[in-house]
């Protein structure tokens, strides 16, 4: 027990460490992807209670070193909090640990930004709604580099190892060629969503937004048409073999 207890901390460590490093990767006011993809890991890994600890701690260490206003932490806490708990009602679907990111950040802690960046930080010209579409852009973008992150350790079987070792509840895997071809597709949606909010972030009225919008449909759309038809081919290949 002793032993799993110093991994966990030793773990919580290291993810708090390469949160802090690679946070700046991608970021602008009120959107912080990588921060996303730490939180959705460490929940999965650790569980809900360790993820709220590790980004409540990176995002102390954000405001005191790169001096980040306090949206560190209302676009972090929630969002890591909601995804461990998602996660576990779940039974291990990863779609649910970045779902609880989505919620708890993009609507959460967009919310309780307004009051906290108004009347704390002194901020003006803000709204309820403000932060809302950079912080759900964010989850969005953070959340799908942390899904086809865990599938992969999935796949490989390094998950379950890593959460066995941990003392965390292991899951099993009861996806199929079809749930992960949908999931696959459904990313396309997402990245239309990203596509529409970031021009509103950065001010842009370009053109190519909408193109990259549509465009990131029809692209997800033949990635999970390939990878169905390669799965498929590969299951008919490996029955053939057992039975031969």
């Amino acid at each position: 027990m002793k032993k799993i207890s110093i991994l966990k901390l030793v773990m919580l460590s290291m993810l708090v460490a390469i949160g802090v490093v690679i946070s700046p990767i991608l970021r602008v006011e009120g959107m912080c992807p990588m921060a996303h993809f730490i939180n959705i890991v460490c929940s999965v890994l650790l569980g809900p209670w360790y993820s709220l600890i590790c980004a409540l701690t990176i995002g102390i260490i954000r405001m005191v070193l790169m001096g980040i206003p306090p949206l560190a932490l209302t676009g972090a806490i929630f969002g890591a909090f909601l995804s461990g708990v998602f996660y576990r009602l779940s039974k291990g679907k990863i779609l649910m640990a970045v779902l609880g990111e989505i919620i708890g950040t993009g609507i959460v802690g967009a919310i309780v930004s307004f009051p906290v960046m108004t009347f704390i930080w002194g901020r003006e010209g803000l709204t309820w709604f403000f932060y809302i579409p950079s912080f759900t852009c964010g989850t969005l973008i953070g959340g799908s580099i942390a899904y086809f992150f865990l599938r992969k350790m999935i796949e490989n079987g390094m998950l379950s190892k890593m959460q066995e070792r941990l003392g965390s509840p292991v899951f099993a895997d009861k996806s199929t060629i079809i749930s992960n071809t949908i999931s696959l597709a459904a990313f396309g949606p997402i990245l239309f969503v990203v596509f529409l909010l970031l021009p509103q972030i950065f001010h842009s009225e370009a053109a190519f937004w909408k193109y990259l919008a549509y465009g990131s449909i029809a692209c997800f759309i033949v990635v999970a048409l390939v990878y169905f038809a390669v799965k498929t081919i590969n299951g008919k290949k490996l029955k053939g073999e057992n039975r031969d």
